[in-house]
């Protein structure tokens, strides 16, 4: 079988789990592993974009990281922000538009300043958007959005599931058709809680640096093999939503 691009999904997320174990598997440390796995990131962007994925959303930092090491935690940081500092000509090459989905105001200065000008540099372009969930929580992102509702003076019976996505921190984004988590963990870790509610999931053992753009298109395959029901009796076509 190879990949319909007639039939893609049309919005993939990933959670890129399984740098650490990768970089302790080779008794190097774990800051080795996010190096590697920075690599990684790239090259599946690419490969995504290349294939016609419209949004595609990398779970990069969550909320509950900031209980890593310090050290961690700051190399991660930086790591952050030296690919938002460098990439700009990788972003411009591919027409991807860049987007952030977390608590903005829960980073560090430094990381809000590139997000701002990574955000205003690619507005314009009209490829594939790329949400870099960063400060990211599924729950935390339904507060902050009730907080929005609120402070919006939306009544509560005025709400409704469509317009309280506006409240949320990708409203421009469709609903997560296909969920990859690698590193070989089958659990959501409070990812994009309110996004994927009919999601295609496929989680792999491959731990994140060694994710290969083969495996990625086997996933993409792997989903258009699925019947999607989205409740109702019958199949509606493969990969379109009801």
């Amino acid at each position: 079988m190879a990949v319909d691009k007639e039939n893609l999904p049309l919005h993939v997320a990933i959670t890129m789990d399984g740098n650490g174990r990768w970089a302790q598997n080779r008794k190097l440390p774990r800051t080795a592993g996010h190096d590697q796995g920075l690599h990684t990131v790239k090259r599946i962007v690419k490969t995504a974009s290349d294939l016609g994925i419209k949004f595609l959303t990398l779970y990069i930092f969550s909320t509950e990281n900031w209980k890593r090491a310090e050290q961690e935690v700051g190399f991660l940081m930086n790591l952050i922000h030296i690919h938002l500092c460098d990439e700009f000509q990788f972003y411009k090459d591919n027409k991807i538009k860049l987007n952030h989905i977390g608590d903005f105001d829960g980073l560090p200065p430094i990381i809000q300043k590139d997000i701002k000008s990574a955000i205003e540099d690619t507005k314009d372009f009209t490829g594939m958007t790329l949400n870099l969930s960063i400060n990211y929580g599924g729950r935390d992102e339904i507060i902050r959005g009730i907080r929005k509702a609120v402070a919006s003076g939306t009544r509560p019976e005025e709400i409704t599931e469509r317009n309280f996505s506006d409240y949320l921190d990708m409203p421009q984004s469709p609903d997560v058709d296909l969920l990859i988590r690698t590193g070989g963990e089958k659990r959501l870790s409070n990812f994009l809680l309110w996004h994927i509610p009919y999601a295609e999931q496929i989680y792999t053992d491959t731990l994140w640096p060694d994710y290969s753009d083969e495996e990625f298109l086997a996933c993409i395959e792997e989903f258009q093999s699925r019947s999607r029901r989205f409740g109702a009796e019958s199949a509606v076509k493969k990969g379109k939503r009801k």
